[in-house]
């Protein structure tokens, strides 16, 4: 017996156990459905109640943060230019708001399958949870504007957003085999906790975060994240069986994804400073943040369901060539473009277009 195979069978072995460790069984079962499906239906209902009320916010102008917190809502300035550019506010709010409505049907679609396939796993019912109540509760969403309607529904989005903030630290310090490790990680459930709470009472409008000190805010958020970022590499390496080390590279390779995008969307914000407050680029970030968003509930939903787990080292593969590839093109275009100027200022001593158009 080669050390391949013994490894292999004691891999097994841990995953007998993990699964052991996370399944539901009797009566703990049937209250962890009735539980979630509480939670869970009621908050789908109040979002389907809240398209409307989003789509008629969306047609008015913004008048202070807390309307124009709502997602793609528009100061009175920015709502005439929609008009001069051959495009009603009803059309728009249609738009965003069918376009809200099917984001939030792919992240809770994932999390219902999830549901009805692994619901006898309380770390696969806590990753549906997070699914499905963090597309419902995510900043500016039509909940959001059903509770500047309805203050009274404000405690309860509240409470659904705290359930889902510590919802989504414990999936994480967890997954995938629903252990600390290294148990000291416990340690950082209390933070968790703490923070969600106060983040979210007495009011979403006050949150805890606006009122500690920048640099303390970012100093424990980095030690948060870093650690958790610790304990995922550690039980990456010395844990996880080879079939989560599958499940953990889908997840990361999802959020690295997501993470990638938005840093790309930043440095083009800090070398366009023109662009960052443009009408154009604020539409174009309500539109693809969401959408690379979905590659979150869709890698989530590929790890925990356990489909195609080892297709993601080829999809690895591949993102690192052709993304490395469209990054180099990327430089070389716009190292091109700032060269052709400068050429083009010594040349005819004046700002010129055409090294854009070359």
């Amino acid at each position: 017996m080669d050390r391949s195979d013994t490894e292999q069978k004691s891999a097994g072995g841990a995953l007998v156990s993990s699964a052991a460790n996370t399944r539901l069984t009797g009566s703990r079962l049937i209250i962890a459905r009735a539980v979630w499906l509480t939670l869970v239906v009621p908050s789908l209902g109040l979002f389907v109640v809240g398209l409307p009320v989003y789509y008629q916010r969306l047609q008015t102008a913004c008048v202070n943060p807390a309307t124009c917190y709502i997602a793609g809502a528009l100061p009175a300035k920015e709502l005439q230019t929609l008009s001069t550019i051959g495009f009603s506010a009803s059309a728009y709010a249609a738009l965003l708001t069918i376009f809200y409505a099917i984001t939030v049907s792919i992240w809770s679609g994932v999390g219902l399958l999830i549901f009805w396939r692994r619901s006898d796993d309380w770390l696969a019912l806590l990753a549906a949870f997070v699914l499905v109540i963090g597309s419902i509760t995510q900043s500016g969403s039509p909940t959001y504007a059903l509770g500047l309607v309805n203050p009274v529904l404000t405690w309860s989005f509240s409470l659904l957003d705290f359930l889902w903030s510590v919802s989504l630290a414990v999936f994480f310090l967890l997954f995938p085999n629903g252990r600390l490790i290294p148990r000291w990680m416990g340690l950082f459930l209390p933070y968790a906790i703490t923070y969600a709470f106060f983040n979210n009472f007495p009011s979403p409008a006050s949150s805890f975060d606006t009122n500690w000190p920048a640099w303390l805010y970012l100093l424990v958020t980095l030690i948060f994240y870093g650690a958790l970022i610790f304990s995922q590499i550690y039980r990456y390496r010395r844990v996880s069986t080879p079939l989560q080390r599958q499940q953990t590279k889908w997840i990361v390779s999802g959020v690295t994804a997501v993470v990638g995008v938005l840093i790309g969307l930043l440095v083009i914000a800090v070398l366009i400073p023109s662009i960052d407050n443009s009408f154009l680029f604020n539409e174009v970030w309500i539109i693809i943040f969401p959408v690379v968003l979905l590659l979150i509930p869709l890698s989530i939903g590929f790890s925990i369901l356990r489909y195609r787990l080892y297709d993601i080292d080829l999809l690895i593969n591949r993102t690192l060539v052709y993304g490395s590839l469209t990054a180099i093109l990327a430089l070389v275009y716009v190292g091109l473009i700032f060269v052709l100027q400068y050429l083009l200022r010594l040349i005819i001593n004046h700002q010129n277009h055409v090294a854009i158009v070359v």
